[in-house]
């Protein structure tokens, strides 16, 4: 009986390990012009699909006091730009190519990509 609980619990903690580590997927998006981006913990959401040739508006929003989340990077169009508390913020960016760019704060600690299409 002891081999049986031993088993199950193990191959339950596996499934656990499983799923928090390799479940979690990116959810698929519609592409668009115009997105609202929540900066609470991360960005939320924190992958962005957008059309290629289109001039695109990113609007952040930071409700976080983090002092980690006060800068928002986007290296590959080159901005950075300062995100007050509550305060909206409009990035405008225009995708010349496809493919798949990075965001991340200040301290590069949290991050985010768009998807360029």
């Amino acid at each position: 009986m002891d081999k049986l609980i031993v088993t199950l619990l193990g191959a339950t903690v596996i499934g656990f390990i499983y799923w928090f580590f390799f479940g979690k997927k990116d959810e698929l998006v519609q592409p668009k012009n115009v997105w609202s981006v929540l900066v609470e913990g991360g960005y939320k959401p924190s992958t962005i699909t957008i059309p290629r040739d289109k001039p695109t508006t990113l609007t952040f929003t930071r409700t976080d006091a983090n002092s980690c989340l006060e800068e928002i990077v986007l290296p590959d169009f080159k901005i950075k730009k300062f995100l007050p508390l509550d305060k909206e913020v409009v990035i405008t960016i225009p995708p010349t190519k496809p493919g798949i760019y990075t965001l991340h704060c200040g301290m590069n600690m949290y991050h985010g990509k768009i998807i360029v299409v």
